[in-house]
């Protein structure tokens, strides 16, 4: 176990590169930045940023973090002499940042507030005082704000030598990186307001004010957003792409390109690290699959990513944890060293995991065979760490339920924003429910929440011209501003869309009044903030009403104030709906290792927090077979018993385990084979 002793001053210099960890869920991003970050520090002063909602850094190096940055100077315990000092120095130009997203937006706010203020009452219909309760409010994308924010302040002060960003799954990463284009739309709608007073001034007074470039902190914003967008695009900068041998993680890789290559500007993908890489199959039959598999995914990346230079990173069948071992695994990644001697279980109660044979001698407890749960409340969701299999385990449960209930209709919507659906059915899937697997009866949606808040905003536009057409000289031009400024605002992009967007796709299901609604959800962090939506648009709804109460006599506004009642009505079924074990259930997913398992605690507190009733909780991938003498496969069926202990000890509901498949689900015959094979892990109060 490490140590870390307190927070160190940090030398000031210029920060010179800047690289992002970007990838599907559970692929490894955590790993692989961790393991970059302690190995170049030993090269200069590194900064290890986590933008994920949901951080993970703490566990893996195996320390305590709080929400300020930590410079790491630790060393194993028991170390003494020359060699514990190497390492201690070695891994001391490394400091850990796990951003508190709340926190760096309120400081951000606090800094900007009378500025915000004073622009937005200057250029709209509404008084500071209507606007300022909305600004205290907690908005969905803050993680994403955020982060922009930080990383702009690290780039203009310095201090590091590189600053190695841990980002969240791929779909919100996305977002993270095309946030400064976003906010430069955001000072567009800012300058706009700002420059009201100008216009009439020139328009009855033939005298100027000074412009929005005059308001320092505009010109502020706008500099710290250019120079996040230099550092995404400068040469020593660079966006490294994680990806597995596993066919879903490729095929998103594809698209992850694709998306990045149309964003303005391009961004390009300058390394791909493969992970999980089995290169030393021996006489298994299990590993040699895996090789075999790791050999494909090589021809595909390089078919498809054509110059881009490609690192391999191995598996030995343990989890890469602890400030030390992490920087070996680095060296080994980036510098083509040695893989480091594999990490050892620790020493606990275990199971056995020779699901359905006799109890050999010595075991704790075996697994028992069960029969998949059925959909049986309106509303079902599944949440848990990304890469876990959270859309796999949503599609089966749909696609049970829907052969066990012949005439029950299922309708299942991916809300995450790098969906894949698709890959599980083997067919196209849209932003409209159609049916999947030839039934009639079961359907599927991915949201495109971007396409959906452009319809939306198109409408609003055509009716504000429609609501603006008032023609009598100074009213004509205060409205006609009032159409520049709100048109600016349907201009942006908001952050927190893909959030906004999933509440009112699960509205729509439900109100749709047929079968059952199974939601597939975005990786933890998000899944969370989607979770607090209802709660949170039944407050924003309630300020905006008040806000609007003034200009009710403004035919615009009186039809956004029945647009938001009506809203605000349909968003309190919702948030009773998931409070209410017979309107909703959440089932969470994960897998048999350390860290997916540590979130998966935090996960299930925050559940309990915001009273959301839970099913059973799966935990997929689990080795049920003999691995014979292969050490690799032995190590990580002790490392997976461990996990499954533990969580034996600490978790009162049901624990179903998924047998590990060869390869990613895919069509209704897997799904039939797949819904056909669960085990239970029993509580431990019962005794065999």
């Amino acid at each position: 176990m490490l140590h870390s002793q307190g927070i160190a001053p940090v030398t000031m210099r210029r920060v010179t590169a800047v690289s992002f960890f970007v990838g599907k869920g559970g692929v490894g991003k955590t790993t692989l930045a961790s393991a970059y970050a302690a190995w170049r520090a030993e090269r200069g002063p590194v900064l290890l940023l986590s933008t994920d909602p949901a951080h993970s850094l703490a566990d893996i190096f195996e320390i305590r973090l709080g929400a300020a940055r930590r410079k790491l100077t630790a060393c194993p315990r028991g170390e003494r002499g020359a060699r514990a000092e190497g390492r201690r120095r070695r891994l001391s130009s490394l400091t850990l940042w796990q951003i508190d997203a709340a926190q760096q937006f309120r400081k951000f706010l606090a800094r900007h507030r009378d500025a915000i203020l004073s622009l937005v009452e200057s250029g709209t219909m509404f008084t500071r005082e209507e606007i300022e309760p909305l600004l205290d409010e907690t908005i969905p994308g803050m993680a994403e704000v955020a982060a922009l924010l930080t990383i702009s302040e690290l780039l203009q002060r310095g201090g590091y030598a590189e600053i190695v960003v841990d980002t969240a799954p791929i779909g919100h990463t996305l977002r993270l990186l095309q946030m400064p284009e976003h906010f430069l739309r955001f000072l567009r709608f800012l300058e706009i307001a700002a420059s009201r007073d100008q216009l009439l001034a020139e328009r009855f007074g033939g005298r100027s004010t000074p412009t929005a470039s005059a308001h320092p902190f505009l010109a502020e914003w706008r500099r710290a957003v250019e120079a996040v967008h230099d550092a995404l695009t400068r040469p020593q900068s660079r966006l490294v792409l994680v990806t597995t041998p596993e066919d879903f993680a490729l095929q998103e890789s594809v698209r992850v390109a694709a998306t990045m290559r149309q964003s303005s500007p391009p961004l390009r993908i300058r390394e791909i690290v493969l992970n999980r890489v089995v290169t030393r199959a021996g006489g298994c039959h299990e590993c040699s699959a895996r090789s075999a598999e790791a050999r494909r995914a090589a021809q595909f990346l390089r078919r498809h990513f054509r110059s881009i230079p490609q690192r391999v990173a191995e598996d030995d069948g343990s989890p890469v944890m602890g400030a030390a071992r992490l920087r070996a695994f680095g060296a080994h990644v980036f510098a083509g060293g040695a893989l480091p001697k594999a990490a050892s279980p620790p020493r606990a109660a275990s199971v056995n995991l020779a699901a359905g044979r006799p109890r050999p001698a010595g075991s704790r407890l075996p697994l028992e065979r069960q029969g998949w749960p059925l959909l049986d409340v309106p509303l079902s969701l599944s949440i848990g760490k990304g890469g876990v299999g959270k859309t796999t385990v949503s599609a089966a449960l749909a696609y049970h339920t829907r052969a066990a209930e012949p005439k029950t209709t299922i309708s299942i919507c991916s809300v995450d924003p790098a969906p894949s659906l698709d890959d599980v059915f083997r067919q196209p899937v849209g932003d409209n429910l159609a049916p999947v697997l030839g039934d009639r009866h079961l359907l599927a949606m991915e949201v495109d929440a971007a396409a959906r808040f452009r319809e939306f905003a198109d409408r609003a536009q055509r009716k504000l011209a429609d609501s603006l057409q008032v023609s009598s000289g100074g009213v004509h031009v205060e409205l006609s501003f009032e159409r520049q400024v709100i048109g600016a605002l349907l201009d942006m992009t908001p952050p927190g869309l893909d959030e906004l967007a999933a509440t009112l796709s699960i509205l729509d299901l439900l109100e749709q009044g047929s079968g059952r609604v199974m939601i597939d959800l975005a990786p933890t962090g998000h899944a969370l903030e989607l979770l607090r939506m209802p709660q949170r648009i039944l407050h924003w709804s309630r300020l905006l009403l008040k806000t609007l109460a003034p200009h009710r006599t403004l035919a615009l506004v009186q039809d956004v104030a029945v647009e938001i009642a009506t809203l605000e009505q349909r968003v309190r079924g919702l948030a009773q709906a998931l409070r209410n074990p017979k309107g909703a259930r959440v089932w969470p997913v994960m897998l048999a290792e350390p860290l997916p398992d540590r979130e998966t605690e935090r996960l299930l507190r925050a559940l309990d927090e915001l009273g959301a009733p839970r099913g059973a909780l799966f935990v997929n991938r689990v080795r049920l077979d003999d691995p014979g003498r292969c050490a690799r496969c032995r190590r990580r069926k002790e490392w997976q018993a461990a996990a499954l202990a533990g969580l034996r000890r600490k978790y009162r509901g049901a624990i179903y385990c998924l047998p590990e498949r060869p390869r990613g689900i895919a069509g209704a015959a897997e799904l039939k084979a797949f819904t056909r094979n669960l085990w239970q892990l029993p509580p431990k109060s019962r005794r065999g």
